[in-house]
């Protein structure tokens, strides 16, 4: 039997407390992630310049290799002007809009690819920074609570000492298996937040979604992530192999529906809408090939905006008898 791929790739579970009452929107995802980038940029940034690609520091600084990345060469043909970031932020449950004072929130995040993870006191220092200066509307200042690393049965370990300042042992490297033991016959996918896959730059309604749209679009995030900070190269899967097979698979996509979502976006003086696909994705058909890489976008989310936490999802599976 194949051994599982062991991934450098972590999820972590920050849990802060708040002055006063703090509320936040319906979907706290991109409101996470300003706070998250501007502390992060205050904290490494040592030119005080407005445009980073300016920088003599861009290639080097810690600010874009985590929170914008900036393209490189990569195995594909293809030259991209945008490329993944290494992190994902998990913000509260939509509908988590009111958190009393002294009561804990808790959200995650994932740092994917040794470079990321061995930034985790970064990481730490860039939230304690932001929670001092404030969420929400209103600014509530918070203190950060506990720092734990999640492991794929979602078991807490203690990840970073915050009196010391220090990291903590723990396993900071996911097992990813890549065979299964009996067939696969039905796979679903509880889609948690707004999935936005597109075509052509438009997201795909659910009458528009196929399973070999969602293989063909995990394989490429799952491969570019891979390549650009795993240092894991060529992919360990047969692409078009797996395109195919999903290419015969049923589907039944009458349990999912469109969430509209809007925010509003500083950067570009405008509001943004991110709405996308919710609910659950039942596919039929040979599952076992496919499994491993659906696994694994558990932990990368799917689609468009994915560092806000967009495109998370569980699987539910049932197998042959």
């Amino acid at each position: 039997m194949t051994p599982p791929l062991a991934l450098p790739l972590a999820r972590y579970c920050f849990t802060a407390v708040f002055e006063a009452d703090l509320v936040l929107p319906d979907y706290a995802g991109a409101l996470l992630r300003s706070c998250f980038g501007a502390a992060l940029r205050e904290t490494v940034c040592s030119t005080g310049r407005d445009d980073c690609k300016a920088c003599p520091l861009y290639r080097s600084c810690a600010y874009p290799a985590l929170f914008e990345t900036p393209p490189r060469p990569t195995q594909f043909e293809q030259r991209f002007s945008q490329v993944p970031n290494p992190y994902i932020i998990e913000p509260p449950r939509i509908g988590c809009t009111h958190v009393p004072a002294g009561q804990a929130l808790s959200f995650h995040m994932v740092l994917i690819g040794a470079g990321a993870l061995r930034q985790l006191p970064l990481v730490v220092q860039a939230w304690k920074r932001a929670l001092r200066q404030g969420l929400g509307q209103a600014r509530v200042r918070g203190a950060l609570r506990s720092v734990s690393h999640v492991d794929a049965d979602r078991t807490h370990t203690p990840a970073f000492d915050l009196a010391q300042a220090q990291v903590l042992p723990h396993a900071a490297v996911h097992a990813l298996p890549l065979e299964l033991p009996r067939p696969l016959e039905r796979l679903q996918l509880l889609i948690d937040t707004p999935l936005r896959l597109q075509n052509n730059g438009r997201p795909l309604r659910p009458q528009e979604l196929s399973p070999r749209t969602l293989i063909s679009q995990l394989l490429r995030r799952v491969n570019l992530l891979l390549d650009l900070h795993m240092d894991i190269r060529p992919a360990p899967f047969d692409g078009a192999a797996l395109v195919a097979a999903a290419a015969t698979l049923q589907d039944d996509r009458s349990q999912l529906h469109w969430k509209d979502w809007a925010r509003y976006s500083a950067r570009q003086g405008q509001e943004m809408n991110l709405g996308g696909v919710l609910g659950r994705w039942t596919l039929y058909g040979e599952l076992a090939p496919l499994l491993p890489w659906l696994t694994l976008g558990q932990w990368l989310h799917l689609g468009k905006n994915a560092t806000m936490g967009l495109g998370q999802y569980g699987l539910a599976t049932v197998t042959a008898h």
